[in-house]
């Protein structure tokens, strides 16, 4: 897959492939295309040129209101909520989508549901606080609750991490974990590689628009390609 936004290439010939269940992050300098990537998979922009495939169906071109009716959430990195309703609130919304339905349709209550997925970010506490009062971390987290609330089968963070004081940030991790051990298929960008190298299994290093390397957590960070990306020639 390509995008080119007139003579600049954001996205180069990637490719990826994530099997259901598998927990992988994206690293890369900033700039690298990462952001671009995760628009590109949820419709908020299309390819020059490739083609993305979601459970066996082309999903190239659909609205991202159809790639997350499909199963594919994402979270930001710049955080936009409904800062006046409050966390509750802001978390029901996703209740009613097309996939966070289901729960509701087998008798579980809108709150019921959304005060579960506040639990999981440890935000339950706040549930009655409106979101525009949150600090932007505890902001983050709601954000990704919200994407949880949809009942994704594919979860995109974006930078998740970014902004979290060091409790949030492992309260996060826990969470994170936790959806994993249920089977929660995740693709993850982060420039806190420290947190992110402690959670996903694979590793897929992006520069300028391209995969430069992709391995195991342990092992991709002695990669000489991304040792420059990050270092420098001479840290290489």
């Amino acid at each position: 897959m390509s995008k080119f936004f007139g003579g600049v290439r954001a996205v180069s010939g990637f490719d990826l492939e994530v099997s259901r269940g598998e927990m992988v992050g994206i690293i890369g300098p900033n700039g690298a295309g990462k952001t671009t990537l995760f628009n590109l998979i949820t419709g908020f922009i299309r390819p020059t040129s490739g083609e993305i495939w979601f459970n066996g169906h082309q999903i190239t071109g659909l609205r991202p209101f159809q790639i997350a009716n499909r199963g594919i959430s994402r979270t930001f990195q710049l955080v936009d909520l409904f800062k006046g309703m409050t966390v509750l609130e802001n978390c029901m919304v996703p209740c009613y989508s097309k996939r966070g339905k289901s729960r509701i349709d087998k008798g579980k209550k809108p709150w019921e549901v959304a005060l579960e997925y506040l639990e999981e970010v440890g935000l339950a506490g706040r549930a009655k606080e409106l979101a525009g009062n949150l600090p932007f971390g505890e902001l983050r987290l709601l954000d990704i609750a919200r994407a949880m609330a949809t009942e994704p089968e594919v979860l995109l963070l974006d930078e998740p991490f970014s902004g979290l004081d060091e409790d949030n940030a492992l309260m996060l991790a826990a969470a994170v974990r936790r959806m994993h051990r249920r089977g929660q298929t995740m693709v993850i960008i982060e420039h806190r590689l420290r947190d992110l190298l402690q959670l996903v299994e694979r590793v897929v290093a992006i520069v300028f628009g391209e995969k430069i390397a992709e391995g195991s957590a342990s092992g991709i960070m002695n990669d000489p390609k991304v040792m420059s990306a990050y270092l420098g020639e001479r840290g290489a």
